[in-house]
């Protein structure tokens, strides 16, 4: 076992069981091969084709193994929220996504409960729709989440549409810790080979649906704590493109200030896999960058605390990133390591 020091990982998923069965008695979710670590869950709430084998790890539902595995990579605390795959992006009926994101969040909150001095949650909030203001309001005011989590689409709308004015404004005011997630991908029949939506449509959409939060205003009438996953995708590589968009295109000069200006604001996680892309977000983003893994994920940071100590940082800038950051934002700092 590796040895547990302070470390807040803001990128961790789970599925809780409670919720996959109703999703299965209604026809929306097979479980039959559970035992297998796969489900499969209706396109409608997984945003993926039909009948897809969608990886279901032990820890996503069972409390004890996540503190193992925790434990194994020396991580203390996980911030958890739902993967994209029950964020109902896509759907098209309100009701139902107001259902599923309602469930999942009980069921969320009763899976953190198992490991509350260890497991925080991120209530998910389908932005899109008019609910979503109130369930944001009900996971951090009677949930008892530290933070949300949200995808990058949802009701056929973008993150900067109107519907979502007064969600920007809630978390704006209440500095809520908001953890965007890509939930979907751009141009989505071009990917559909060689597991191209994870590992090119991801980074690509949230650069897009954060480029729109800019130049759409939203990122200056309102000030959200908001974290990217993925270290923000291919966002951070755009920085000089929007910049000079911003000063040279008409069209693209939309805000008080160049793009740069918001998107320095932001939080990225270090979920980018590779130390030297690590290592210039830290340098671009000094103070902004939190310990995140992707945890079970196959595509994930199986050693996430040397993965930051390779980057041969101080010992205050790399615990900054490990706990001190995080747990600020997430209102843990005066939360001691937790057992």
């Amino acid at each position: 076992m590796v040895e547990q020091t302070q470390a807040l990982d803001v990128h961790a998923h789970a599925m809780p069981m409670p919720l996959l069965r109703w999703l299965a008695d209604h026809g929306l979710a097979d479980t039959s091969a559970v035992e297998q670590e796969i489900i499969r869950i209706d396109p409608k709430i997984s945003g993926v084709g039909p009948n897809v084998p969608l990886p279901l790890a032990r820890s996503q539902h069972d409390v004890a193994t996540r503190l193992t595995e925790m434990d194994a990579a020396g991580v203390s605390h996980h911030a958890v929220s739902l993967p994209p795959f029950l964020f109902a992006s896509t759907a098209d009926d309100g009701q139902l996504v107001t259902e599923v994101v309602r469930r999942g969040n009980d069921a969320l909150a009763d899976y953190i409960a198992g490991a509350p001095a260890r497991l925080l949650g991120l209530g998910h909030v389908g932005l899109g729709w008019p609910s979503g203001v109130s369930e944001a309001q009900r996971c951090v005011d009677e949930l008892g989440m530290a933070g949300l989590a949200i995808g990058t689409r949802g009701g056929g709308q973008d993150l900067d549409s109107t519907v979502n004015e007064d969600f920007w404004e809630f978390v704006g005011k209440r500095r809520i810790f908001v953890f965007i997630h890509p939930s979907g991908v751009p141009d989505g029949p071009r990917q559909r080979d060689y597991y191209m939506a994870q590992l090119v449509g991801y980074p690509m959409e949230t650069a897009l649906a954060v480029a729109r939060l800019v130049f759409s205003g939203v990122l200056e009438r309102h000030d959200p704590v908001v974290c990217l996953a993925h270290g923000g995708g291919c966002l951070p590589a755009l920085r000089g493109r929007l910049d000079m968009g911003w000063e040279r295109k008409e069209v693209a000069h939309t805000t008080t200030h160049p793009p740069s200006n918001y998107t320095q604001r932001l939080y990225y996680d270090t979920a980018v896999f590779a130390d030297p892309v690590l290592r210039r977000l830290v340098d671009d983003y000094p103070g902004h960058v939190l310990l995140g893994t992707d945890h079970p994920f196959e595509l994930g940071d199986r050693d996430p605390v040397a993965t930051v100590a390779r980057l041969g940082l101080d010992a205050e800038l790399t615990h900054r990133i490990l706990w001190d950051d995080a747990a600020r934002l997430l209102k843990l700092s005066d939360v001691t390591q937790g057992g």
